[in-house]
């Protein structure tokens, strides 16, 4: 294998100018694989995910997952001197991803006709809740909205309880490697052309399109999905499932072979005979009865048996793990999954690495997240500004 080469984003420019948390997580995957990342952040407001979730020696350490890989630059957008330095940022720039509300940029002289103007190869994403037109687009928008609207908790919990929300970001996760993925397709877009553009990215459409082909089946045949809890319309079994020793796995039958090849296991092999038992939907009409035949055998054995058993039968099992098994479990420990990260605040720091190998322009992690504003002199300075052209900027309260 040829020796490894600068990373493949290297040379791009992102302006950071997000916030919570769909946006910065799309700039922090581009600042993995090598793009210089600049985060502008309010200079009396910084970007709240500061501030989310549990703190060390008063430092939000969700922040230093999510401001990995940037420099930090403090600017008040919505000042002349703002306007001024952040035009002047953008000339220089590759990208802008920015969250405000549609026609903010607008309102502050910096929408897409002055940054096209400065640069036009500028690609400008606009992620937002409802996207930039329609009834909802001036409406603050969130993942747990997105959540919400797109079907997601509709068919999510137990058939009998209310619809459920996850405990984490979801739709911004999904809509941030969706937005990665999009400035991707419109650089792609601009070696062809020489021009940039603009990405619209809706937070309710990314969590939309996992979701699956449920507007087909309502288009074609009326069918609307209701909750199962952990169970599957398309297979069985498919649960999760209590051991003997108070533990838990998660079982899959997604193909044939391995729903058959579970049964042999757990000594219910007369099941692969019935009518039902030859497709996946079907199975999945005597859940009952296969969930019996499976949760029996595993209230028979421990984890590590049960475990070891499914693997020699080549059929689909995992345990049930909490974060403290992800951080031991051999898998994620031999793909490096979970980086160390040296962190001049609170030292060495563990969190997840990036997020795909490349054989020849790996991405990694070269910084956690940095205090607020921490290189504005330096950005500053390399546009050209003076000492004195900054220390002004400061007693105008633009940075």
């Amino acid at each position: 294998m040829t020796a490894p080469t600068e990373a493949p984003l290297s040379g791009l420019r992102v302006l950071d100018l997000a916030t919570l948390f769909a946006g910065p997580l799309a700039a922090t995957m581009l600042g993995d694989f090598g793009a210089e990342v600049v985060k502008v952040e309010h200079p009396r407001k910084p970007d709240p995910s500061r501030g989310h979730g549990p703190t060390k020696d008063g430092i939000g350490l969700w922040w230093k997952l999510l401001g990995r890989n940037k420099r930090n630059l403090t600017l008040d957008l919505s000042t002349p001197g703002g306007r001024d330095v952040l035009l002047r940022l953008a000339a220089s720039s590759d990208v802008i991803i920015e969250n405000f509300r549609p026609g903010t940029l607008e309102r502050w002289g910096i929408g897409w006709e002055e940054l096209h103007t400065v640069n036009p190869r500028l690609v400008l994403t606009r992620v937002t809740g409802f996207g930039q037109f329609g009834p909802y687009a001036t409406r603050p928008g969130f993942g747990t909205l997105a959540e919400a609207m797109s079907g997601f908790a509709a068919i999510t919990g137990e058939p009998d309880g209310p619809p459920t929300l996850p405990p984490f970001g979801l739709a911004d996760s999904i809509a941030a490697l969706a937005t990665a993925y999009a400035v991707m397709a419109a650089l792609a877009g601009r070696d062809r052309t020489g021009e940039g553009q603009v990405v619209d990215l809706a937070i309710i459409e990314p969590i939309l399109t996992v979701l699956g082909p449920q507007p087909l089946w309502y288009d074609q045949l009326g069918y609307v999905q209701e909750r199962t809890g952990n169970r599957s319309r398309n297979n069985a079994p498919r649960n999760t499932y209590r051991t003997s020793d108070d533990q838990w796995v998660a079982v899959s039958t997604s193909a044939q072979s391995i729903a058959e090849r579970v049964m042999r296991l757990v000594g219910r092999a007369e099941l692969i005979d019935e009518p039902w038992f030859a497709s996946g939907t079907t199975r999945a009409e005597h859940c009952d009865e296969l969930d019996e035949a499976v949760g029996t055998w595993m209230a028979r054995h421990t984890r590590d048996e049960a475990i070891s058993a499914f693997e020699k039968a080549e059929a689909a099992i995992a345990p049930i793990h909490d974060i403290r098994d992800v951080m031991e479990d051999p898998q994620y420990r031999a793909l490096g999954s979970v980086a160390e990260v040296p962190d001049p605040e609170l030292g060495p720091l563990r969190m997840q690495n990036v997020l795909f190998r490349l054989s020849r322009t790996p991405g990694s992690i070269r910084w956690a997240g940095r205090p607020h504003g921490a290189d504005t002199e330096e950005i500053l300075t390399g546009l050209g500004l003076s000492a004195p052209d900054i220390a002004a900027l400061r007693a105008e309260g633009v940075l």
